[in-house]
C-alpha cells in the first residue's frame, strides 16, 4: 500500500525559518504544553511541504502542484540543517503535562525525524538509487493526474510548470550518483521505458479535456522535453552509470537497527527478530501441509501448490475479478460485526502505474488526508505484459490464483488498508498521526486481516474450495515470512541476491518470477519484514486486550479501537489500549 506518507525534504525557504530567533517562535506565553507542541508540528511542516511539493500534492496540499523536488547539494545541507533544527526543538519538549495520545504524538515526531536525518546522511538513497529520479519524475506527473481535483487546464498548467523543471532534475541525479549498486540500476533501467511511455501516452491521454489552446502548445512542447531527457537518461545509465555500477546496497546491522527503531519503534536485536521470523515461517509451511493434505493427500504440498497456482482467471479478466470481491467482503464484516466500515463508496480498481510495476503486485493508493475535492481510491493491480513470454506470464498470474485474489482483496480493500483509510478521514486524528504511520500498523493490519477473516469464516461454502482459499492465504503469508528472513539476511551481508530469490521459492513457496521482483523491493525497501512483523504484533496486542476486557471483548470493538490510533507504532497503540508498556512481540 502507499498510503504511508513520508515528508523527507526541508529546503532553502525553511532556512529562513530556522534562522530566526527564538523569540519569533514562542507561543504567547502559552503554558500549555500540548499547544507549544501542536504550534512545533505545525512550523516543521511549513517548513517542509514547499519542498516535497510531489508529497504535499498527494496530502492533499495543493499549494505547491507548479514545484518539483530539488536533489542539489544546497538542498540537501539545508534539509539536514533543519531536521538538526527541528529535532533540538522537539527534544527540547517535556512529555510531561502532554495528555497520553500527544505523548505518543511527540515519540513519533522525535523517531521520524532521526530517521529522516538516518535516510538522508547514512543511507543517502540519492547517491545511490538511479530510479529515484526517473521514477520520482513520473510518480509527480501522476499525482496530478490519478484525481480530478481540479479542472483539467488548472492541473495541466501545474505539470507544465512541473515538466519544465524535470530535465534539469534528471542533470542533478547524474551529478548525484556515485557507484550505486548494480541492482538498482537494473531496476531503473526496468523501469524506464515504461516511464517513457506514461509520458508519450498517458499523460496527454489523461489531459485530453484541456482545453486552453496556449496552455497545450505549452505542454506539447514541455513533455517532449521530459520524453527527450528520459531516454537520453536510459542511455547514459546503459553506457555510463551501469558499467560503474558496484555499490553496495546493504544497509548492514547498525543502520537497520536504527531503521527499525525509528520507523516501528522495535527495539529486539536482529538475532531475535530472525528467530521469530524463522519460527513463523516453519509454523505456516506446516499448516499449509495440513490444508494441502485436506485438498490431495496423494500429493506433497509442492505439487498441491503447482495445481492452485494454475487456478486463476485470464490476465484481462483480473482486474474483474477483483471487483466482484467486494460486495460478499463487506456482506460478511457487516454481518459478523468485524470491523466498522465508516464508507460504502468503494475504491476503483485499475492497472498499477508504469513506474510500479518492476517492485509491485497490488496496492492501494487512496487519496490524502487533506485532500478535499477527490476522495477516490484506487486499487491497483499489476497486469503481465505484453512483451512477456508465456512462461513469464504464468508465473506472474500464479500469484493471483484462487486464494491469493481473496487474501490480495482483503488486504488492500476490506477491511485492510482501504478501511483503514476510510477510519483516517474520520477518526479525528491530529496532523502528526495523519502524515507520520508504522508499517508495522498500516502493512501488519493489511496482513492480519488476512488470516483474520478466513479465521472467522469467511470463504467459499465448499470444503475444497475453502481449503484452496486457506492455502492461497498461507502462501501469502510464506511470503511475507520470506522477506522478514531475507530481509534481515541481505543487508546483514549473510544472504546473496540469488539466495534470496531461491529462498523465496525453496521456503516462501513463491514462483522465480515473483521471488525476483520480491528480491530487487528489499534492496531499496529494506524493512519489508514490516508486515509479519506488525501481524504478530497485532495478534499479540488483540490477546492481550481481550484477556484484559474479559467477557466484554468484541473483536469489532478491539478493531475500531485500534483504528483510532491511526497509523502510529504498535507501541504507542499498545499504550492506548492496554494502558502499560508491556512488550509487543
Amino acid at each position: 500500500m502507499r498510503c504511508a506518507r513520508r515528508l523527507s525534504r526541508l529546503y532553502g525557504a525553511a532556512l529562513l525559518l530556522f534562522s530566526l530567533p527564538a523569540s519569533a517562535f514562542a507561543a504567547a506565553a502559552a503554558p500549555d504544553q500540548g499547544v507549544a507542541f501542536r504550534a512545533l508540528v505545525d512550523r516543521f511542516f511549513t517548513a517542509a511541504l514547499p519542498f516535497q511539493p510531489t508529497e504535499a500534492t498527494t496530502l492533499g496540499i495543493h499549494t505547491y502542484d507548479g514545484k518539483l523536488e530539488d536533489w542539489s547539494e544546497g538542498t540537501r545541507d539545508t534539509e539536514a540543517r533543519g531536521l538538526h533544527y527541528f529535532m533540538s526543538k522537539f527534544d527540547a519538549l517535556s512529555p510531561e503535562g502532554l495528555d497520553p495520545s500527544t505523548q505518543g504524538d511527540l515519540t513519533m515526531m522525535r523517531n521520524y525525524l532521526r530517521s529522516q536525518l538516518l535516510s538522508l546522511e547514512t543511507i543517502r538513497m540519492w547517491q545511490k538509487n538511479p530510479d529515484l529520479y526517473s521514477s520520482g519524475i513520473t510518480g509527480s506527473a501522476f499525482s496530478l493526474m490519478e484525481r480530478a481535483f481540479a479542472p483539467p487546464d488548472d492541473r495541466l498548467r501545474s505539470l507544465v510548470a512541473r515538466e519544465q523543471q524535470m530535465p534539469k532534475l534528471l542533470d542533478e541525479a547524474r551529478r548525484n550518483l556515485q557507484n550505486p549498486p548494480e541492482v538498482y540500476t537494473e531496476i531503473a533501467l526496468e523501469q524506464l521505458p515504461g516511464d517513457v511511455a506514461f509520458f508519450q501516452s498517458d499523460v496527454p491521454q489523461a489531459f485530453s479535456g484541456a482545453t486552453d489552446p496556449t496552455l497545450k502548445a505549452e505542454f506539447a512542447k514541455s513533455n517532449a522535453a521530459v520524453i527527450a531527457a528520459l531516454q537520453s537518461y536510459e542511455q547514459w545509465m546503459k553506457t555510463d552509470l551501469l558499467p560503474r555500477s558496484h555499490g553496495d546496497f546493504r544497509f548492514g546491522a547498525d543502520t537497520f537497527e536504527k531503521k527499525l527503531q525509528y520507523d516501528e519503534m522495535v527495539t529486539t536485536p536482529l538475532p531475535q527478530l530472525l528467530a521469530i521470523a524463522t519460527a513463523d515461517l516453519h509454523k505456516n509451511q506446516a499448516e499449509f501441509a495440513r490444508v494441502a493434505r485436506l485438498v490431495d493427500p496423494g500429493k506433497d504440498p509442492k505439487q498441491v501448490l503447482a495445481e492452485l497456482a494454475a487456478i486463476h482467471v485470464a490476465p484481462d479478466q483480473l482486474l474483474g475479478t477483483f471487483r466482484d470481491q467486494f460486495a460478499g467482503l463487506i456482506a460478511f464484516i457487516r454481518a459478523k460485526n468485524i470491523i466498522t466500515i465508516p464508507s460504502d463508496v468503494e475504491p476503483v480498481v485499475e492497472e498499477t502505474p508504469p513506474f510500479e510495476r518492476a517492485t509491485t503486485q497490488a496496492s492501494m493508493d487512496p487519496p490524502g488526508p487533506f485532500e478535499t475535492h477527490s476522495k477516490t481510491a484506487y486499487f491497483n493491480v499489476t497486469l503481465p505484459e505484453k512483451s512477456w513470454t508465456a512462461e513469464h506470464i504464468a508465473e506472474h498470474m500464479a500469484a493471483f490464483n484462487l486464494g491469493t485474489v481473496t487474501s490480495t482483496s482483503v488486504h488492500e480493500a476490506y477491511p485492510g488498508h482501504y478501511v483503514q483509510y476510510l477510519w483516517v478521514n474520520t477518526a479525528g486524528l491530529s496532523k502528526v498521526r495523519q502524515i507520520v504511520t508504522a508499517n508495522t500498523n498500516v502493512e501488519g493490519w493489511a496482513h492480519y486481516c488476512e488470516q483474520m477473516m478466513l479465521d472467522e469464516g469467511y470463504g467459499p461454502k465448499d470444503e475444497r474450495e475453502a481449503n484452496l482459499v486457506r492455502l492461497g492465504q498461507l502462501q501469502d503469508a510464506l511470503l511475507r515470512d520470506a522477506r522478514f528472513v531475507v530481509a534481515v539476511q541481505m543487508h546483514t551481508g549473510a544472504m546473496t541476491l540469488d539466495q534470496a530469490t531461491q529462498f523465496f521459492v525453496d521456503q516462501g513457496y513463491q514462483s522465480r518470477s515473483v521471488g525476483a521482483v520480491e528480491v530487487k523491493r528489499g534492496t531499496a525497501d529494506a524493512l519489508y519484514l514490516y508486515y509479519t512483523l506488525g501481524k504478530l504484533e497485532i495478534l499479540k496486542l488483540r490477546a492481550d486486550y481481550q484477556q484484559k476486557q474479559g467477557k466484554s471483548f468484541t473483536l469489532q470493538q478491539f478493531h475500531d479501537a485500534f483504528m483510532r490510533q491511526g497509523g502510529a507504532p504498535i507501541p504507542i497503540v499498545r499504550q492506548a489500549l492496554l494502558g502499560d508498556n508491556s512488550p509487543a512481540l
